[in-house]
């Protein structure tokens, strides 16, 4: 007769145990996955084209929308494809820096999605514009008598 009871009990425990353990949560919807999230230039020449590149993947199951992308100045240029990235497909943003000023660059700019786990996003692009070199200018011809 005990061992029934004490059978019963030890169920009724694992039982509850079992309930009590969290099942994963599976996400569905959009998701953005970038392939770099940071741009170095390094050290570039003044004038020099400033255009770098962001790729991204639709990790999700539905389709991704990017609704805005804004730069922290105004030396930034943003640009994307306006067109819903399904799932799997991938993506860019783009960014223009304007390489004639001279100096340091720490620049950011912000990703605004639909993406279920990162609906903003901040990119950063960093480097060194150093000034063109300067042309060595010709002597002035002599006159000659």
């Amino acid at each position: 007769m005990r061992h029934p009871i004490t059978l019963s009990l030890c169920l009724l425990m694992a039982s509850s145990l079992n309930a009590q353990v969290p099942k994963p949560a599976t996400t569905h919807g959009p998701l953005i996955t970038f392939e770099k999230t940071e741009h170095d230039y390094g050290t570039i020449e003044q004038g020099a084209d400033g255009a770098c590149e962001f790729p991204f993947t639709n990790t999700g199951d539905e389709p991704l929308i990017i609704s805005q992308f804004r730069t922290s100045c105004g030396c930034l240029v943003p640009s994307w494809d306006r067109d819903p990235v399904l799932p799997g497909k991938k993506g860019s943003v783009r960014l223009r820096y304007d390489t004639n000023r001279v100096g340091p660059i720490n620049k950011s700019a912000t990703v605004t999605s639909n993406s279920v786990d990162q609906p903003v996003l901040v990119l950063r692009i960093k480097g060194l514009v150093r000034p063109r070199p300067e042309e060595v200018a010709s002597p002035a011809p002599t006159p000659s008598h």
